[in-house]
């Protein structure tokens, strides 16, 4: 199909599709009315079509800089709806921005620049940054699962992103659930509602539960395979005994996935140093105990694995516990060796779930844990340490993230990039004009 015959018969054609469902038909007619939508459908219901369709209208065969954003809370949905434009062969150029793939090759990419964008919201800050693109032109804005961009802990970059987009004329933002608060940023105070949500029940619409089998006894390949399937969301790995997270912590780490871990036989500073590392995004994924389960203080977790199955439904619920919080979404996997059966009271909930055969080890985190040695009763707190790193390492407020002041130390988040340069700014600098031990948390 030529990019200058963008019809919706040519489209279903390409696709193979027979008609549009109704909240298609309602977000198409609404995006031709009113210039910001809010659409709300459940998973799997289609939204992706109901914004491009719209969206592939809107564009001007003959302007050669970028035209339209999609946001995506994930690589997966970026490369999803990706593969949905290639089937439409729209004849447009389309170019895919997300954590895990080279900078290098997106960077090649946006040279010309591509008629659409799909991003992930910490790769495409980093593009808007380095002036890869040319937001000047763009007119059409995707917030496509807006929810799960929350979640995951977006907000500062889809703010800055959002403030760089001057041109926007057409705004839909999709969402698996109405409790999100939409953030006055996306400017959608006034958008009309398209709400297709089927109503079902809480647990069901914001927790999942998947059962994948592994071929292996031990199971550790599956789970490397989950890891990078899930990139860099935050995720709880489960184990029954001790020994065994230390032992799948190792394997994570051999084979290049940064996780920290976490049990009752550890000291209280290291099980303190795992916590924070995990709750800052110096590390995604936190191997643990059943310790784990109950009494953290961790937001925002998206997945929960269960390596080892759970010895009492009590478990399994108390673990299940740490995500899908407070009407966020969040998916439960269990990972069935070959001589397991899945527990009688878990099967009616979950779904079988394949794993693709391909992966790839997720990008690295973008933070690193900054050491303090000193805290409350040294009568340090977070506003010295942000006053004191931003006058003697010279950093901006954007590279320092979540700070906890403990008693006796503190611990920063870092951009990884400039950690080096920090240790040696304040090597000989003092805090509170007391000189403490400053170093990369271990």
């Amino acid at each position: 199909m030529s990019s200058k015959m963008v019809s919706i018969e040519g489209i279903l054609s390409n696709l193979k599709i027979k008609e549009l469902n109704a909240m298609q038909h309602a977000a198409i007619n609404a995006l031709e009315e009113f210039d910001k939508v809010k659409l709300l459908s459940d998973t799997g219901s289609g939204k992706t079509l109901a914004f491009l369709i719209p969206l592939l209208k809107s564009l001007q065969p003959d302007q050669k800089t970028t035209q339209a954003l999609i946001m995506v809370p994930s690589r997966e949905l970026a490369l999803q709806i990706d593969s949905v434009l290639k089937q439409i062969q729209s004849g447009y150029k389309i170019t895919c921005c997300y954590g895990g793939h080279k900078r290098e090759i997106e960077e090649n990419n946006l040279v010309q620049p591509p008629a659409i964008i799909i991003a992930t919201a910490g790769r495409m800050a980093d593009h808007i940054r380095r002036n890869n693109v040319d937001t000047n032109q763009i007119r059409f804005l995707v917030l496509d699962e807006f929810d799960k961009m929350l979640e995951l802990g977006f907000l500062e970059e889809m703010e800055y992103i959002l403030q760089s987009l001057p041109a926007i004329n057409k705004r839909i933002l999709t969402s698996a659930t109405e409790a999100t608060p939409i953030p006055p940023f996306t400017q959608m105070y006034d958008a009309q509602t398209i709400n297709f949500l089927s109503g079902e029940t809480k647990d069901s619409n914001t927790l999942s539960i998947k059962t994948i089998l592994s071929t292996d006894k031990d199971k550790l390949n599956t789970l490397l395979q989950l890891i990078c399937y899930l990139n860099d969301t935050s995720t709880i790995v489960f184990c029954n005994h001790r020994e065994s997270v230390e032992r799948t912590s190792q394997f994570l780490s051999e084979q290049g996935i940064v996780n920290v871990f976490y049990h009752g036989g550890m000291e209280q500073h290291d099980r303190e140093v795992a916590l924070c590392k995990f709750r800052n995004a110096s590390s995604n994924i936190l191997v643990t105990t059943d310790l784990a389960s109950r009494g953290l203080d961790i937001a925002n977790i998206r997945s929960v694995v269960h390596y080892h199955l759970p010895s009492t439904e009590d478990a399994f619920l108390h673990r299940n516990g740490r995500t899908a919080r407070m009407d966020a979404t969040g998916s439960v996997f269990l990972i069935i060796g070959p001589e397991e059966e899945t527990p009688t009271y878990i099967t009616n909930a979950a779904q079988s779930f394949e794993l693709p055969e391909k992966y790839s080890i997720p990008e690295k985190p973008k933070w690193s844990t900054l050491f303090i040695a000193a805290g409350k009763k040294d009568k340090i707190n977070k506003i010295d340490v942000v006053g004191f790193l931003t006058n003697k390492a010279n950093l901006k407020k954007d590279e320092i993230g979540l700070i906890e002041v403990k008693d006796f130390a503190s611990f920063v988040a870092v951009r990884k990039s400039k950690i080096g340069h920090v240790i040696e700014d304040v090597k000989n600098e003092k805090i509170k004009n007391k000189k403490v031990k400053i170093a990369i948390a271990r």
